[in-house]
């Protein structure tokens, strides 16, 4: 049978253009396959196999184990055990012992030659995966083969890829034969079909798509910092051109519109907003927002959201049909975008700046005027009271440093107050909640005072409620609360 090991190997090496060892490994594991079932026992059996002669060793293998964690009889050995006949034997290591050679018989060879085939298919498709995935490429164009429950089966060269349904372009009626492009999304190792799945929904696509038809952008003239996408309806994409010399918006629109038509025809005819990136968010998100015009603008960094105001004869514009608009703009500038009338934005600095007085006059232990001046100043905050430089405040009029030493140490002091308040308002409060990612301090004394005090609590929680008890955007809730749930799935998988 050596002899014949040696022949097998050579033949299927060359016939299916695959390296020796792969075979030789293939081999070795449908020989320890068929020992084991021979055996009828869950034991753990190695083959070697010589690359040389052909001969073959069977090991039988017992890990070493602690004596609580004996699952297997067949292949693991307690500790205790295993320390009566080797003294320097530890938990995790191995001990062998050589079994006589098995005539696998007829049944036992075809299933080796099974367990070969497959591994060798492996092997196979390993081998075309890896030539794919080494050219780079993330814009691909192949054939529909054929349609497995509304998924495209899609042939790419040599290999095969999958289309989800839900990668699709809406509407869109993709039938065997038809040639498509799509955006390499992901690689799916644990697949036992197509490892490769492709979209045609993905920002991405729209981006690779302009970059096809746009030659600017492959030279480095340009660039397509971002995009977003209402998948076969409406599409924003920023872009930024390197040369001054180059007009961003007319490049990718071409000559009589033929690029972007090109990239529209791709899409089922997807409307596409092409517009100028910017460094300044602001900026940015009025130029996202286009066609509508903005009024004005303010940005809250700590909560990543900007309120924009426009006028009423724009408001309806920068809202877009069922709010489609700002939602483009939002995801593709990544701000959170409030949008308010004239009107609503007074009636909102009204609230902001009645709240600070209240805030100052309390804290601060002054009278109304006092608290009006600092609002006047740009002071809306204890800490900005408390920390901002003392050059900057006595440049403000109707200040004297005494008095701006005293507001100082009252904000200070007031602050300190708060942080122990806090603190003894966490006491109670699991220390799993109060390590989720994402979690803040602030946020936490929020829930805390909510009566919200462990993790099972905040994932109780609807991502309104928790909006509510916090004044957190909503997409930072929608994440706190898949944090705070994740141990529940975690839970649900290991108990299935």
């Amino acid at each position: 049978m050596t002899r014949e090991i040696l022949l097998l190997v050579d033949a299927l090496a060359r016939e299916k253009n695959v390296s020796k060892e792969i075979v030789f490994a293939s081999l070795e594991l449908a020989l320890a396959q068929a020992t084991r079932k021979k055996m009828n026992l869950e034991a753990d059996v190695r083959v070697v196999i010589d690359r040389e002669t052909g001969d073959y060793e069977s090991f039988r293998r017992w890990e070493i184990v602690e004596d609580a964690d004996l699952e297997n009889e067949d292949a693991q050995l307690p500790i205790s055990e295993a320390l009566v006949q080797h003294d320097d034997i530890e938990v995790g290591d191995f001990i062998e012992e050589e079994l006589e050679p098995i005539d696998f018989g007829r049944i036992g060879a075809q299933a080796a030659k099974q367990v070969i085939l497959q591994k060798i298919r492996d092997a196979e498709r390993e081998a075309l995966l890896q030539n794919f995935l080494e050219r780079g490429e993330h814009l691909v164009t192949g054939t529909i083969k054929r349609m497995e429950r509304g998924n495209a089966i899609v042939e790419v060269g040599k290999i095969e890829a999958v289309l989800p349904r839900d990668q699709m372009i809406q509407r869109e009626n993709l039938r065997p034969g038809d040639r498509v492009k799509a955006f390499l999304l992901r690689v799916d190792r644990a697949a036992r079909g197509p490892q490769i799945v492709l979209s045609r929904t993905a920002p991405e696509f729209i981006s690779r798509l302009f970059e096809l038809e746009v030659p600017e952008i492959e030279d480095g003239l340009m660039e397509i910092k971002a995009a977003a996408r209402d998948p076969g309806m409406r599409a924003k994409i920023a872009v930024l051109s390197k040369d001054a010399r180059i007009d961003p918006i007319g490049t990718c629109v071409g000559l009589r519109g033929m690029r972007v038509t090109a990239v529209r025809n791709e899409l089922g005819g997807e409307n596409v907003d092409i517009i100028i990136w910017s460094e300044d968010p602001a900026q940015f998100v009025i130029n996202a927002l286009a066609p509508a015009e903005v009024t004005s603008i303010v940005v809250d960094e700590e909560r990543h959201a900007m309120d924009v105001v426009v006028d009423d004869a724009n408001l309806a514009i920068a809202i877009g049909r069922g709010g489609q608009n700002v939602r483009l703009a939002s995801e593709l500038t990544g701000w959170t975008i409030n949008l308010m009338t004239p009107e609503e934005s007074q009636r909102k600095n009204e609230a902001e700046t009645a709240t600070t007085r209240l805030l100052f006059i309390e804290k601060l232990d002054i009278d109304e005027e006092l608290a009006d001046l600092l609002i006047g100043e740009g002071f809306s905050t204890l800490e900005e009271v408390a920390y901002v430089p003392l050059t900057e405040m006595l440049e403000i009029e109707g200040l004297e440093e005494e008095l701006i030493n005293e507001l100082r140490t009252r904000a200070r002091n007031a602050l300190l107050t708060e942080a122990i308040a806090a603190e003894e308002k966490l006491e109670d409060v699991a220390e799993d909640m109060l390590n989720l990612p994402g979690m803040e301090k602030t946020i936490a004394v929020k829930l805390a005072e909510a009566g919200i005090k462990t993790r099972d609590d905040l994932a109780d929680l609807a991502t309104d409620e928790l909006v509510e008890f916090t004044g957190m955007t909503q997409a930072a809730a929608v994440a706190l609360i898949t944090e705070a749930r994740a141990h529940w799935f975690a839970d649900d998988a290991a108990s299935n």
